[in-house]
């Protein structure tokens, strides 16, 4: 499949929120909630406008990613961009319909080409123990498992989470 990654803009809030709300059970098996309040659709509004603005100051940068037709399948985004370091952290995330197509490994790889017009050189990401093919997708795509491992507790149980890291 065909996927490209599209800059998150204001106009795509309605096709998100859709995304988000339609896929919210599914992303809540591997990840923590975002809480109730951010399906209500004026908190969501007021999150995503937040984001884009995180986006225009060089912090963040959030991406579609879409089909051929132009639907969302997922959203990949480099946060907590330092300038200094000039490194971020990577998530992603693809919708339910979607998984086991190949689209996480194709769109890793295209953010990694607009890694150097965004200053970024060293990217981060975590995952947990348990989700193989995430560390999978990272491991196709350059990441270099590293020893740093911590706690969190996800859906009342403590899981490890694995860190990689990738020099762009």
């Amino acid at each position: 499949m065909n996927i490209q990654l599209q800059a998150c803009t204001a106009q795509d809030a309605d096709e998100l929120f859709a995304f988000e709300r339609d896929n919210r059970r599914y992303f809540e098996q591997s990840i923590p909630s975002r809480g109730d309040d951010y399906y209500e659709p004026e908190t969501f509004r007021e999150r995503h406008a937040s984001l884009l603005q995180e986006q225009l100051d060089g912090k963040s940068f959030f991406f579609l990613i879409k089909n051929e037709t132009g639907s969302i399948l997922g959203r990949i985004n480099l946060v907590d961009r330092h300038p200094i370091t000039k490194r971020a952290e990577l998530g992603y995330r693809i919708g339910r319909l979607n998984t086991v197509k190949g689209i996480a490994t194709q769109a890793v790889r295209l953010l990694m080409e607009y890694c150097p017009a965004l200053d970024i050189q060293e990217i981060q990401a975590k995952t947990t123990d348990g989700n193989t093919a995430s560390q999978i997708i990272l491991s196709r795509n350059g990441f270099k498992r590293v020893n740093e491992e911590e706690t969190a507790e996800l859906n009342g149980q403590q899981v490890t989470l694995i860190q990689f890291k990738r020099i762009v």
